[in-house]
């Protein structure tokens, strides 16, 4: 039988960390990659696992290659400190390594959140993604931001999902959309596009029409409305910097 490792980075996650590695215990190990928390992050992880790590932030596809390297076991899991392993989900993982995998790495679907409440639209649900691999098979791609397993082969989908407890307020997502859209647009000005004001009108509008009508995120309501809109802002954000950035780059 295959034996899972769960592996995690964190960055000062004190009233976040202790849920997600709760949620962990089932798993035969837990990894920690640290990038030198100043808060109560790193004994909270001590009480769960010795197999932490402190290492210089190299990016987030570049941390959590090194966490999966990190860890002991062929098939990994890799979890966000804001998400929740579900109980149905481990056993249908752990039920899996017993049956033996028939494929190399395996999509699960989050159930996202958002100032506490579940969100089932807009897009924001099922929002698959590969997290349970074998590490000899995938690997991280090398994205600044939005960064995805790939793994040898067609992924399998799990049946049950996880829970992820994003933004829990406004401001809180208004902080990391500067940070998120600035990693977007420095991704894009590397390949050397470039923006002008048709991306900076027409995709905003395009990215609320999409999340808030096509992708039926009016039947969340208001927290439907206010996703859509905070999208379109950091759509915006991301190609006003890539037009910036693109500035500076004809002026070399």
């Amino acid at each position: 039988m295959d034996k899972i490792s769960v592996v995690i980075i964190t960055l000062n996650e004190e009233k976040n960390i202790r849920a997600a590695l709760d949620s962990a215990k089932w798993a035969d190990e837990i990894v920690v990659v640290d990038s030198f928390s100043a808060d109560g992050t790193l004994n909270i992880c001590g009480e769960y696992t010795d197999r932490i790590f402190k290492e210089a932030w190299r990016g987030f596809s570049g941390q959590k290659s090194l966490a999966v390297s990190k860890a002991t076991n062929d098939w990994v899991f890799v979890l966000d400190s804001d998400e929740r392993i579900t109980p149905e989900l481990a056993d249908e993982m752990r039920g899996l390594m017993a049956a033996g995998p028939d494929q190399n790495g395996y999509r699960v679907a989050r159930l996202n959140h958002f100032m506490g409440r579940r969100i089932l639209h807009g897009g924001w649900y099922p929002d698959y993604s590969v997290r349970l691999f074998d590490r000899r098979k995938g690997s991280f791609g090398e994205r600044a931001v939005h960064e995805a397993v790939e793994v040898e082969g067609a992924a399998g989908t799990l049946r049950n999902h996880m829970l992820h407890f994003t933004y829990d307020s406004i401001s809180d997502y208004l902080l990391r959309m500067d940070r998120y859209s600035t990693l977007a647009a420095s991704e894009m000005n590397k390949a050397g596009r470039s923006a002008g004001p048709a991306d900076m009108l027409i995709r905003p509008l395009f990215t609320f029409l999409k999340m808030f009508v096509l992708k039926q995120g009016i039947r969340d309501g208001m927290y439907g409305l206010i996703i859509a809109l905070l999208y379109s802002a950091y759509t915006f954000s991301k190609y006003a910097k890539l037009w910036e950035m693109s500035q500076s780059r004809a002026e070399v």
